[in-house]
């Protein structure tokens, strides 16, 4: 099977996490149990995904000149992903601030940083969008960068994933572009006004949807007419931070693969459980055997 060559543009943040029993209300000082300082952003995060999961992957990025920043590069060119386009902008790096309870509930900050700073897509950069695959995206950094990316994947015919996180306007010139739309049910919420109780509303937006739910599972749905709910894998749960980049990942490798798009939910579903299973962000990425381990075929 050739490898599926997946292009990422999107952030690289540094993260924060720290463990407690439970999440701080406003104005209240907690003691933590634990804390990791782990490279993420919902970008390196997919992008480490997708080499895990089997696929080849260029990522398109920018991180500070501070020592975050440093340390983001070797980290994500350690996992395997072409960073030769991961630009590197003076100023601070993207930093996400991420608390943990004890049932693996997460609550996230983020800082931008050189994140904001992607913009103006070289012919070069450019280029490596066309010749993938897949395109993964999403919306931590400006909607015009990832708008110029799926337009140049569009009109080269590779695929285009927009996991549209965090919610935001999308411009009509982007969703003209998206294959397939991935959403958790408060990003659809916000997209298309409806959640669980009507998944098909996402289909105003695009031709193709997956609604995520996490434990409860995921929706795809698609104007051809199918609505397939796909379980979810059922795992002890540590940490839920980076389960979504796993899930989109890991759909876009599947999907690049060869699998029909109900098939390739079915393996992301497995690949976010096995994520679930770990502390951290890129640390607890899942590889291929741990997909397969928990992937149940229909």
């Amino acid at each position: 099977m050739p490898q599926t060559r997946v292009a990422v543009v999107g952030s690289a943040n540094m993260d924060l996490v720290a463990m407690a029993p439970a999440l701080p209300r406003v104005g209240e000082t907690m003691l933590g149990t634990d804390f990791v300082m782990v490279p993420g952003g919902k970008g390196a995060n997919q992008a480490v995904a997708a080499v895990r999961a089997g696929a080849s992957c260029a990522f398109l990025g920018a991180i500070g000149s501070d020592a975050f920043g440093v340390t983001l590069k070797a980290r994500i060119t350690a996992a395997g992903v072409d960073t030769s386009h991961l630009r590197v902008v003076y100023g601070t790096s993207g930093v996400a601030l991420v608390m943990v309870n004890a049932q693996g509930e997460n609550a996230i900050m983020v800082t931008p940083g050189a994140n904001d700073a992607l913009v103006g897509l070289t012919e070069e950069e450019l280029a490596t969008v066309r010749a993938a695959d897949v395109l993964v995206a999403q919306l931590e950094v400006p909607v015009e960068t990832v708008t110029a990316a799926a337009v140049a994947a569009r009109a080269a015919g590779t695929r285009v994933i927009l996991n549209a996180a965090p919610a935001r306007d999308l411009p009509p010139e982007l969703l003209g572009a998206v294959d397939v739309l991935v959403v958790n049910e408060g990003e659809a919420q916000a997209l298309a006004g409806r959640g669980r109780e009507e998944p098909r509303a996402l289909l105003e937006l695009t031709p193709r949807a997956v609604l995520t739910l996490g434990g409860e599972g995921a929706w795809y749905v698609d104007r051809d007419g199918a609505e397939v709910h796909v379980p979810a894998v059922r795992v002890d749960v540590v940490d839920s931070t980076a389960a979504g980049d796993a899930f989109t990942a890991a759909l876009a490798v599947g999907w690049g693969e060869g699998r029909d798009l109900v098939d390739a939910v079915r393996w992301a579903s497995a690949a976010g459980a096995a994520c679930v299973r770990k502390l951290g962000a890129s640390v607890a990425l899942p590889r291929r055997a741990e997909i397969d381990e928990l992937y149940a075929p229909a």
